[in-house]
């Protein structure tokens, strides 16, 4: 048998287990959405810095235009100046150069940057053509001029007649950007920590709140192996582990009530086997005592040793009816033994058991009144079955009736069939009829002496086999009422066709 076990290790147990899938879950998606918001951050922030340079840049390249149309070299150098000073705070290098293919080239004089001399990367000279042929445009890679990653961003510089006769190119360090997405990430991982830090102790209480019920329907499941059917679980919950709770709870009430039924059937065995004994003690010393007596040739005379093979004989027959009685009575109590039904009339069953009863009654001179109706009271039954449980009624009836008294018998059918037997003997006291139906109660009358105390229970567990009642009132010096009730729903007509 495997040992139950009232511990769990840590690691093995559900608490630890929620918490590492929960703890797995949030760094997967803490890890997911940090790397998914810092790229997406940084490309914003380079695409608005892009947007901000290339407005820039336009916006230079419109004003030289003007002042290369109106030849004012004077205000350019004074206008280029303030340029060059804020694009150096951002790190960003302005080249004003000369559309070498162009007729009215950009004069030397508007130009600050001398490419004869540069050796361009293939990405800048990429952009720098790209605004010859009047297209603005923005590469962003590593450049070995400034051995470091720089965004280019270049605009065409116009003459009056829409021609291309210069290039504006910006040169911007992304350093300012690293920086400034690096303190950006670093408040980020630093939000996102705390946040994990925050999460997992959520995670160890939500873990906690699912494990705990968890934990004490363990406990009770463990306590219920143990015999304690009395013990709770206590939980209050509206989810699937409160019906689970509620449902050992149930189990527990079926249980503790399976428990008390098993107590009482085990009381009623060993009372069983202790009234056997006594029942069977009695006439089995009783037969030896006479057969010891004969066997020894201690009596001599016929007619005494015929009153001692008559007095065996009683005995034995007592002691068989008991045990039929008691097989009876096995077969009635067994949950899984059905009678065998079939239509059968109960007029034509109490004929019989009348005659069968006819010499007791004469004996002792017993009048009988009895009603019954013109026509057949059907119902499913057992017809042998059913003439046991009435003739061991009229068996008591004139067992306990005196002479020239009178036994009534009333068969009636309404709503219902109503049986009914009633006596005037000597009655039952009120504080035994609760009694009656014990098994082995016999009363202490003479007239019970030859009783085995297992026929009225035997009648009831008959009546209970066809679906009946039986109940039974009586008054001392009176006599006694037994009624039987069987539903007339138990049946149909077609099942009597």
């Amino acid at each position: 048998m495997k040992k139950l076990s009232h511990s769990t290790n840590l690691l093995d147990s559900l608490f630890f287990r929620i918490f590492c899938y929960f703890a797995i879950t949030l760094s997967v998606f803490a890890f997911s959405i940090t790397y998914v918001f810092m790229n997406l951050y940084r490309q914003n922030t380079l695409s608005s810095y892009q947007n901000r340079l290339l407005n820039q840049a336009r916006k230079f390249s419109n004003s030289v235009s003007t002042y290369v149309i109106n030849d004012d070299v004077t205000h350019f150098t004074a206008y280029l100046l303030p340029w060059q000073e804020m694009l150096a705070v951002e790190n960003t290098d302005l080249w004003i150069l000369p559309n070498a293919d162009s007729k009215n080239a950009l004069k030397q004089d508007y130009t600050n940057v001398n490419l004869e001399s540069m050796e361009l990367s293939k990405d800048t000279q990429a952009v720098i053509d790209s605004a010859i042929h009047n297209k603005a445009r923005c590469i962003t890679s590593y450049e070995p001029m400034y051995g470091k990653t720089v965004m280019r961003i270049s605009t065409p510089i116009h003459d009056s007649g829409g021609n291309v006769i210069g290039v504006i190119l910006l040169n911007s360090y992304l350093d300012n950007i690293a920086n400034g997405t690096g303190n950006s990430k670093s408040i980020i991982i630093t939000s996102i920590l705390f946040g994990f830090i925050v999460s997992f102790l959520l995670a160890i209480l939500f873990a906690r709140q699912l494990a705990r019920p968890v934990s004490q329907m363990r406990i009770a499941a463990l306590e219920y192996a143990d015999g304690n059917y009395s013990y709770t679980t206590n939980i209050r919950r509206k989810d699937e582990i409160g019906e689970l709770a509620n449902t050992l709870d149930v189990l527990a009430e079926k249980l503790t009530e399976n428990e008390k039924e098993r107590q009482y059937l085990e009381q009623m065995r060993l009372d069983f086997f202790a009234n056997v004994s006594h029942e069977l003690r009695t006439p089995i010393t009783v037969v030896r005592g006479y057969t010891e007596t004969l066997a020894d040739g201690i009596v001599t005379d016929f007619e005494k040793i015929n009153q001692y093979y008559q007095r065996i004989l009683s005995e034995c027959k007592s002691m068989e009816r008991l045990v039929g009685d008691l097989l009876t009575l096995s077969k009635m109590q067994n949950p899984d033994f059905q009678v065998e039904k079939e239509p059968v009339n109960i007029v034509q069953i109490f004929d019989d058991v009348l005659r069968s009863t006819h010499m007791l009654r004469k004996n002792k001179r017993i009048h009988l009144d009895y009603e019954k109706t013109d026509e057949p009271i059907l119902m499913l039954g057992d017809y042998d079955r059913l003439r046991q449980m009435f003739i061991v009624i009229l068996d008591n009836a004139v067992k306990f009736s005196s002479e020239d008294s009178t036994i009534h018998v009333s068969l009636q059918c309404t709503d219902k069939i109503e049986i009914k037997i009633r006596d005037e003997g000597i009655g039952i006291a009120k504080e035994e009829l609760p009694s009656i139906f014990d098994k082995f109660y016999k009363s202490k009358l003479r007239q019970n002496a030859s009783g085995s105390g297992l026929g009225l229970l035997i009648a009831k567990q008959i009546a209970l086999k066809h679906k009946g009642t039986i109940d039974v009132t009586s008054e001392l010096g009176k006599g006694t009422e037994f009624t039987f009730t069987f539903s007339k729903e138990s049946f149909t007509e077609k099942e009597f066709v």
